[in-house]
């Protein structure tokens, strides 16, 4: 487990599918994640019960509450390559009454931490919708930069959203 100030990240149990599925349910929560096609709750339990193990490449953590021991969102350091030390970010915090109160921050912090110290990565790069503004002001509070953009590259009631690529380079974490 990694602890934060606000936050334990923690591995995920098959028993939470239902709530991985409530959140992936909410079109608040996935505003701007990709969200393929629906899942049944069914489905969303196989795969919770049948995902590989956490390695290298893809670690896959719950994001937990330290006062309360709720779970409240997810983090994955994903298509980690030793070859050249790099992964990438995915996050969200899955629980609406939660958002805006540092969990996020949190959460960023300290699996880019791991990354950095545990899995000896040299950088970690992350894709954010343009207009998700909430979360790039957490990624910069965080030390990741702006390095580039990709137009036209996602789509949401009807219409196209840029999405810009953030990097963080190891030493560059703050906090």
């Amino acid at each position: 487990m990694l602890t934060g100030k606000l936050v334990r990240l923690r591995a995920m149990e098959p028993s939470e599918a239902e709530t991985l599925w409530r959140w992936n349910n909410d079109p608040e929560v996935v505003r701007w994640m990709s969200e393929g096609y629906p899942e049944s709750l069914a489905q969303i339990t196989e795969r919770c019960e049948d995902r590989n193990r956490n390695s290298y490449d893809n670690v896959l953590l719950g994001i937990e509450t330290l006062d309360e021991g709720r779970l409240i969102g997810i983090v994955r350091l994903g298509d980690a390559e030793p070859e050249i030390g790099s992964a990438e970010l995915d996050i969200y915090i899955g629980e609406k009454d939660c958002w805006g109160k540092g969990y996020g921050t949190d959460a960023t912090r300290e699996i880019c931490r791991y990354g950095f110290d545990r899995m000896r990565l040299h950088s970690i790069e992350l894709w954010v919708v343009a207009e998700n503004e909430a979360a790039i002001r957490v990624y910069e509070k965080v030390g990741f930069s702006r390095d580039g953009r990709r137009r036209d590259a996602f789509r949401r009631d009807g219409k196209w959203h840029d999405m810009i690529l953030m990097t963080m380079l190891e030493g560059e974490l703050i906090g």
